[in-house]
Protein backbone atom coordinates (compact mmCIF):
# COMPACT_ATOMS: atom_id res chain seq x y z
CA UNK A 1 0.00 0.00 0.00
CA UNK A 2 1.40 3.40 -0.99
CA UNK A 3 1.86 6.09 1.60
CA UNK A 4 -0.16 9.16 0.70
CA UNK A 5 1.14 11.75 3.17
CA UNK A 6 4.66 13.07 3.64
CA UNK A 7 5.04 13.33 7.41
CA UNK A 8 8.02 15.58 8.10
CA UNK A 9 7.65 15.02 11.83
CA UNK A 10 9.08 11.49 11.42
CA UNK A 11 12.77 11.23 12.33
CA UNK A 12 13.56 9.10 9.27
CA UNK A 13 12.13 11.74 6.92
CA UNK A 14 14.10 14.49 8.68
CA UNK A 15 17.29 12.38 8.55
CA UNK A 16 16.99 11.90 4.79
CA UNK A 17 16.23 15.61 4.30
CA UNK A 18 19.41 16.48 6.24
CA UNK A 19 21.45 14.09 4.08
CA UNK A 20 20.02 15.80 0.97
CA UNK A 21 20.98 19.25 2.31
CA UNK A 22 24.49 18.05 3.19
CA UNK A 23 24.91 16.37 -0.24
CA UNK A 24 26.29 13.44 1.74
CA UNK A 25 27.30 10.19 0.08
CA UNK A 26 24.97 7.45 1.29
CA UNK A 27 25.12 3.67 0.94
CA UNK A 28 21.82 1.81 0.63
CA UNK A 29 21.55 -1.92 1.13
CA UNK A 30 18.48 -3.33 -0.58
CA UNK A 31 16.52 -6.37 0.51
CA UNK A 32 17.89 -8.11 -2.60
CA UNK A 33 21.39 -7.80 -1.10
CA UNK A 34 22.45 -5.18 -3.67
CA UNK A 35 24.21 -1.98 -2.61
CA UNK A 36 23.67 1.45 -4.14
CA UNK A 37 25.99 4.33 -3.25
CA UNK A 38 25.48 7.97 -4.14
CA UNK A 39 23.89 11.25 -3.14
CA UNK A 40 20.17 11.47 -2.42
CA UNK A 41 18.51 13.96 -4.77
CA UNK A 42 14.96 13.78 -3.43
CA UNK A 43 12.47 11.70 -1.52
CA UNK A 44 8.73 11.35 -1.61
CA UNK A 45 6.47 9.17 0.54
CA UNK A 46 7.24 6.08 -1.55
CA UNK A 47 10.72 6.48 -3.04
CA UNK A 48 14.15 8.07 -2.87
CA UNK A 49 16.24 9.10 -5.87
CA UNK A 50 20.00 8.59 -5.72
CA UNK A 51 22.60 9.84 -8.19
CA UNK A 52 25.65 7.56 -8.43
CA UNK A 53 29.27 8.37 -9.38
CA UNK A 54 28.36 7.96 -13.08
CA UNK A 55 25.61 10.61 -12.76
CA UNK A 56 22.91 7.96 -13.18
CA UNK A 57 19.70 8.67 -11.29
CA UNK A 58 18.33 5.60 -9.54
CA UNK A 59 14.87 5.65 -7.97
CA UNK A 60 14.55 3.23 -5.06
CA UNK A 61 11.26 2.12 -3.59
CA UNK A 62 11.41 2.69 0.18
CA UNK A 63 10.06 -0.80 1.01
CA UNK A 64 13.04 -2.26 -0.93
CA UNK A 65 15.57 -0.65 1.46
CA UNK A 66 17.04 -2.84 4.20
CA UNK A 67 19.10 0.05 5.62
CA UNK A 68 21.15 3.08 4.63
CA UNK A 69 24.12 4.86 6.14
CA UNK A 70 26.08 8.02 5.47
CA UNK A 71 29.59 7.38 4.16
CA UNK A 72 32.63 9.26 5.37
Amino acid sequence: MAITEFDTSLPSIRQVQNLIKQAATVEFKLLTGDFITGRILWQDPNSVCVVDENSRQITISKPAIAYFLAKG
